[in-house]
């Protein structure tokens, strides 16, 4: 189906208006006031360049930025830095990025004057002149950057292109550290607007929805339409005003009676579809991250939280809410961790897995069961980071969150993913809402891993 079929044959969408975001006025206004400054101070409009910009001039344009008063001037020069910056390759976007690290720190003799002051005095005024004078000059760029019209969206998107060149760069993270500090603010969880998906959403908010889901692909509108408009689903997800049409994050709901341990039977076609006044369980069973450029900034363990409580307003019979994981670091570890508590012949049998073939065999299968599940228990419990904290990555957001490693699940997964990834292991981390803060607490102060009897058992006597 196409995408204009959809909107004229979705439920309830034909004679619907669409949807407009409620900050189109203030949209206009900063397109007027951009407009009027390059009126006033005589800047052409950014046209669409015909060749690649140079980082040069583009930094000759943000020290100009930076040196205006005028609201309505700084404006224009910000949306003509933001058009400069959109022709840059990712050659000279590294030279931008580097300049942006070495021109556009802290003034040095204002901050020296400031600690001077300090030390003379250690006044609380002193102290406060310190911290404004230790600020980089890059911040104040950032935030003027923010003025223009589509200036968030842009900063969002050069986040994610100096995250790219960062990895290779290290020299680049001073300049991170700036925008991750101000995105920190900006994206707070008092702009954050939660919103349910379902069919009647704006088409190309749910476009967006297949695009982004990074757990379990989304095969077209149909199965778009079975996991977010049957009775017993749901789907949240978080919005911020500068980007109303851009989910930041969004979870994907099962409603069930029981806590289930594979994920098939919760996307099948065929499934059998529950009353929700049935339901005892909510599963989140997909959390997928939307924006690149937003990478690192915590807003997950707010929309888990914020979910719960619509769900429970809804539906105040659920007495569970439980996630079912992938694990997608276990594999690689399993291969290439140098503390994995594996005999050779263990190796490689868990080297073969790829060979689809085993799972129709009982005796391999029960085999393989009896290797993989004391590894995964081990993989869980055991194997921590440098700074010791839990070494999959899905785990460490969880167990931040407070929730509880409740079971581990046999081929839960057993997709070409599941297993190259998690060598078909899911598990379930259950939400307990009286002991959140306990095992949140448990986590960050002792790197401690809370986890139920059940997958405690799993592990091998001498692990």
């Amino acid at each position: 189906m196409s995408l204009m079929e959809k909107v004229v044959n979705r439920a309830g969408g034909a004679d619907r208006p669409s949807e407009k975001p409620n900050n189109a006025f203030f949209a206009d206004l900063i397109a007027t006031i951009t407009d009027r400054g390059r009126d006033l101070f005589g800047l052409r409009p950014p046209r669409p360049p015909q060749a690649p910009g140079r980082a040069d001039a583009l930094v000759e344009l943000c020290e100009t930025l930076l040196g205006g008063k005028g609201e309505a001037s700084g404006t224009a020069m910000a949306q003509q830095v933001i058009a400069a910056y959109e022709t840059l390759r990712p050659q000279e976007q590294l030279t931008f990025f580097e300049a942006l690290g070495e021109k556009f720190g802290p003034d040095e003799a204002l901050l020296d004057a400031a600690v001077e002051e300090w030390r003379l005095t250690g006044s609380e005024t002193a102290a406060t002149e310190i911290h404004f004078a230790s600020e980089p000059k890059r911040q104040e760029l950032f935030r003027r950057l923010n003025r223009a019209a589509n200036g968030t969206r842009t900063l969002v998107q050069l986040r994610a292109d100096l995250l790219k060149l960062s990895r290779e760069n290290p020299e680049l993270r001073r300049v991170d550290r700036d925008l991750a500090h101000l995105f920190s603010s900006w994206f707070n969880r008092g702009f954050l607007v939660l919103r349910r998906i379902d069919w009647s959403s704006p088409a190309n908010v749910l476009e967006k929805i297949i695009r982004y889901e990074a757990v379990h692909e989304i095969h077209g509108w149909d199965d778009l339409r079975r996991r977010i408009d049957a009775p017993d689903r749901r789907c949240y997800a978080f919005f911020h005003p500068a980007l109303a049409d851009e989910p930041l994050i969004f979870v994907e709901i099962a409603l069930t009676e029981q806590m289930p341990g594979a994920i098939a039977p919760l996307l099948a076609e065929d499934r059998a579809i529950i009353d929700p006044a049935r339901a005892r369980t909510a599963v989140f069973y997909s959390i997928s991250n939307c924006q690149t450029g937003l990478a690192g900034i915590s807003f997950g363990n707010f929309l888990i939280k914020q979910v719960v409580q619509e769900l429970q307003r809804e539906l105040p019979r659920l007495e569970t809410f439980v996630t079912l994981s992938p694990v997608p670091g276990f594999r690689l570890w399993l291969m290439a961790a140098d503390d994995v508590p594996m005999s050779n012949e263990e190796r490689t049998m868990v080297a073969a897995l790829d060979q689809w073939s085993w799972m129709d065999n009982p005796v391999a299968a029960e085999t393989a069961r009896r290797v993989l599940e004391p590894l995964a228990a081990y993989y869980f419990l055991r194997a921590k980071t440098p700074d010791g904290r839990a070494v999959d990555p899905v785990a460490r957001f969880h167990l931040g969150n407070g929730a509880r490693l409740e079971r581990i699940n046999w081929l839960g997964d057993h997709s070409r993913k599941g297993m190259r990834e998690s060598a078909g292991i899911m598990v379930n981390y259950l939400y307990d809402l009286n002991e959140i803060e306990e095992n949140h607490e448990a986590y960050a102060n002792q790197r401690e891993i809370v986890a139920s009897p059940a997958v405690r058992k799993l592990l091998k006597p001498d692990a």
